[in-house]
């Protein structure tokens, strides 16, 4: 009965949250031998920006473009927040969802379907030259390519080279390479001042629950994030993406900080997690939810500052105490210094929407349809949903 009971609370986070990667994060391919996100291959005659070019993209297909493609579909976030980084913005004629709080997003056509992904229908009806399609979005690349359509698929991305590339990449594909570049230098600049700024700090221990015992592992782009952001996420050490871990192993690992993405912040009032010293102590960091499950460079660069900035606070308020001048705890913010907690985000909007890297209904209820809503446990992709699923089932015991 525990099992079987751990398997649907599994399925009903799945269901109802907002990637992974969750999707955050997304789970790789199965069955595909995809390249790496850091070694993609182009056999166009020369590094410039010039047409036609062809790439070869994570399904090992050879994807050629003769001209510039004037009009892009996306398929996830990620890949939306990335042209709208490189100012190909204009250029864009769908998107997803979870995409709507890009400026301008909202008068793209929405390509969503009404359960899980994209309606290939949609994609197609806005006669794209170009679909962008993310690992999250995995599942319905053949779909989309056998109603006609180009599709350049991206491999997983877990860290900030991986992130890297996919900038370079979308740039090559879309005629934006300078664009790419200074974007991937204002991104790698800050990772390099974040790391700075956390070096000589102590590294609270960390976790991001995502509800129902799901948290985020090792080998994702959210515990990129973490390490950056100077804290040690407990959970790499348990398991390699999104584990399901029992009550007892989050005991265990004792978290000092914990992340959400809710201004209430109210999983810390939820067993296990009251009982862990964040809990205990009320520690937190509000982030995101757009940024911090989207691998794509602004994700990176608010997240990691975000973080740091809690750390930082948290150190001082550590010091404090310990030096016997009062100290306590609370969330905060990107914006907060040394003030309560505001119970924003770190955008400062109040608003529960947000996304993730994926398609998936809302987190209110698994049969909630186009509009997402969003509470503190973040989304999966499908690949990643149907990972974390099989993974529940397997851990409700041993875990």
């Amino acid at each position: 009965m525990q099992k079987a009971r751990a398997v649907f609370l599994t399925a009903l986070v799945v269901l109802a949250v907002v990637g992974t990667g969750g999707t955050a994060a997304g789970a790789g391919l199965t069955g595909v031998d995809h390249p790496s996100a850091n070694s993609p291959s182009t056999t166009d005659a020369s590094d410039t920006c010039e047409f036609p070019v062809t790439v070869t993209d994570a399904t090992g297909t050879e994807i050629t473009l003769d001209e510039q493609p004037d009009r892009i579909t996306t398929t996830n976030p990620s890949a939306a927040q990335t042209l709208w980084e490189l100012g190909a913005q204009d250029r864009v004629v769908g998107v997803t969802q979870f995409a709507t709080y890009l400026d301008g997003a909202e008068d793209k056509t929405n390509v969503s379907s009404d359960g899980i992904g994209v309606s290939v229908e949609r994609v197609v009806a806005t006669d794209p030259d170009l679909v962008l399609a993310p690992n999250a979005s995995a599942g319905q690349v053949e779909d989309l390519r056998n109603a006609g359509l180009t599709v350049y698929h991206f491999p997983e991305a877990t860290d900030i080279d991986d992130i890297a590339a996919k900038t370079e990449r979308t740039g090559r594909l879309v005629g934006s390479c300078d664009s790419a570049a200074d974007v991937n230098t204002e991104m790698n600049e800050t990772v390099e001042d974040v790391k700075d700024r956390t070096a000589d700090i102590d590294r609270p221990d960390a976790l991001y629950p995502l509800g129902g015992g799901i948290v985020a592992g090792d080998e994702t782009f959210i515990n990129e994030i973490m390490k950056v952001g100077g804290t040690t996420n407990v959970a790499a050490a348990e398991d390699d993406g999104y584990p399901q871990l029992s009550d007892e192993v989050i005991l265990e690992t004792d978290p000092k900080l914990l992340i959400v993405t809710s201004p209430d912040a109210a999983i810390l009032d939820e067993q296990p997690y009251a009982s862990t010293t964040a809990g205990a102590e009320e520690n937190y960091v509000v982030m995101d939810v757009n940024y911090l499950n989207q691998p794509a460079p602004r994700s990176v660069i608010e997240s990691t500052e975000t973080l740091a900035t809690e750390v930082e606070d948290l150190q001082a308020d550590d010091q404090t105490s310990s030096s016997g001048g009062g100290g306590g705890g609370g969330g905060s913010t990107a914006d907060e210094t040394d003030q309560d907690a505001t119970s924003t985000d770190s955008s400062g909007s109040t608003d529960d929407s947000a996304s993730t890297d994926t398609d998936d209904p809302s987190a209110e209820s698994p049969d909630t349809t186009a509009e997402e809503t969003q509470t503190d446990t973040p989304g999966f992709g499908v690949v990643v949903a149907l990972v974390a699923l099989l993974a529940g089932a397997l851990v409700a015991r041993r875990r």
